[in-house]
């Protein structure tokens, strides 16, 4: 009874969203009964394409190549300011490619690994929380950054340029209040000194081999987003050669983020059936896109708010731009705030309490900022 007890509380604290997408899916078959009309619901292109990228991305991880080339920037490091700028740079930059939440994965561990090495641990708060910060932001440059922009670019149909135009003053303006923030630390003189294990790999021909391979493949997604290649045959091609030369990485995928989307999808589907809901959310939304967008993401996030919202407008400008910037904010405005918060609280000593004062106060002043810029540009 008590390892029952124990899976589930595990199972609610890990997918807490799947389990809530799943319930207000479940909800609305009471009032729209489940039919094959369901299937129409669904958008197996978005749900094709994250699938590749998140095995593509797993692939590229399994390699080591993220790790090697922050082991390279690091060797220059000599000061906790710098040390920073390294880490945020890496998860903001790397996040518009693989996405915020690999980011995170990948370099918060890693960070946390340095600043253990150097004895710097009274930086673990800032750091993290700046990296996340950094993560969340620097994925919304781009289509493939974060799972809500990818489901709203191919929603709308959006051009790669007009998705540019519209994120791109604001991943600026956001990577300069970074820069701002980590100028303000102290240049605290550190001792750095990286034992370089992933040396011993570059002689490694499989790993060469798998990395070309990941490449190639992250190239094929890449022709499907920008809508050369047909998702049904990216799909096809990413699965099978995965399958055949490297069917570990499958496991590694996250099918519960495909099935929370499966979930909203049927949950935005009932409810575009219910003449009394779609009719107030629809009026609710007129000329409030945006602040609409950035209120439902504190409280459901940022990925859910984007599949309901997206239902009942056609402002595809302000729903990406307020669910990109609606991911700062509360723990789970963006989930992938989450995973950071899961590395610290495992740490030794760790103050969760004080972490998510900081993290709130850090996250509310880029908020703000950044409300204020598309106030200043929207008038």
């Amino acid at each position: 009874m008590m390892k029952l007890y124990a899976r589930v509380k595990h199972l609610i604290k890990t997918e807490t969203v799947l389990l809530i997408s799943a319930f207000v899916a479940i909800v609305t078959m009471f009032f729209v009964k489940p039919s094959l009309h369901y299937i129409s619901y669904l958008d197996l292109r978005v749900l094709s394409l994250l699938f590749c990228l998140m095995a593509v991305v797993a692939g590229l991880n399994d390699t080591g190549i993220f790790i090697r080339v922050s082991e390279k920037l690091l060797k220059k490091v000599q000061n906790i300011r710098s040390l920073s700028f390294v880490f945020i740079s890496l998860s903001f930059f790397s996040s518009m490619l693989i996405t915020n939440d690999v980011a995170l994965i990948t370099f918060v561990p890693f960070a946390i690994m340095i600043l253990r090495m150097t004895g710097q641990e009274k930086y673990f708060i800032p750091v993290i929380v700046l990296d996340t910060i950094a993560a969340n932001l620097g994925s919304m440059l781009t289509p493939i950054g974060n799972p809500q922009n990818l489901y709203l670019y191919n929603t709308y149909y959006v051009s790669m340029i007009d998705f540019l135009q519209i994120t791109l003053p604001y991943t600026i303006l956001s990577f300069l209040l970074l820069s701002i923030t980590i100028i303000l630390m102290k240049k605290e003189t550190l001792q750095l000194t990286i034992i370089n294990k992933s040396e011993e790999k570059k002689t490694d021909n499989k790993k060469r081999y798998m990395l070309t391979m990941y490449c190639i493949l992250f190239l094929v997604c890449l022709t499907c987003v920008i809508r050369i290649l047909d998702y049904r045959l990216t799909l096809l091609i990413v699965f099978v050669v995965i399958l055949i030369f490297d069917r570990k990485i499958l496991r590694k995928v996250d099918y519960s983020l495909l099935l929370t989307f499966v979930c909203f999808f049927i949950f935005v589907g009932n409810i575009g059936n219910i003449p009394v809901i779609r009719n107030y959310l629809g009026n609710l939304l007129v000329s409030r896109e945006l602040t609409v967008a950035l209120i439902a993401s504190q409280i459901i996030s940022n990925v859910p708010t984007a599949v309901l919202l997206s239902a009942f407008t056609d402002n595809y400008k302000a729903l990406i731009l307020g669910t990109d910037i609606g991911g700062l904010g509360t723990l789970v405005a963006s989930l992938a705030s989450l995973i950071s918060y899961k590395f610290y609280c495992k740490t030794e000593h760790a103050k969760p309490g004080k972490y998510l004062g900081v993290f709130s106060l850090y996250n509310l002043v880029f908020l703000v900022v950044l409300c204020l810029f598309y106030m200043l540009t929207n008038t």
